[in-house]
């Protein structure tokens, strides 16, 4: 069973809605999929005129669990090599979304 539809897109809509219209021009959250996992980044407009592509940070990693049908979260450290975050429980995606946007340890958003 592959990640579903609805899942895709609660993600996508929950990044869009991280950086108000305004700022659009200067930094964005987006999403990548890779089979069953999600991974949103932090994406920045370049920094110097003679600079063309955006940079992209990665925040967090969700992976589905198909045989458990749920989702994990992953946190990347400085080396881009990803961690589980143990002390939140598999869940839905709303669930890890909302760890996220809690960050109560400062792991994600800093």
């Amino acid at each position: 069973m592959a990640v579903s539809d609805l899942d895709l897109f609660k993600v996508t809509k929950h990044c869009a809605g991280r950086v108000p219209a305004r700022f659009h021009d200067q930094m964005r959250i987006e999403s990548s999929v890779r089979g069953n996992s999600v991974t949103i980044f932090e994406c920045r407009a370049p920094w110097h005129p003679t600079l063309i592509d955006w940079s992209r940070h990665p925040v967090a990693q969700l992976r589905y669990d198909t045989g458990a049908l749920n989702w994990t979260l992953y946190w990347a450290d400085r080396n881009g090599r990803w961690h589980l975050l143990d002390f939140v429980e598999p869940g839905t995606v709303d669930q890890m979304l909302a760890a996220i946007d809690d960050d109560s340890v400062g792991i994600f958003w800093g």
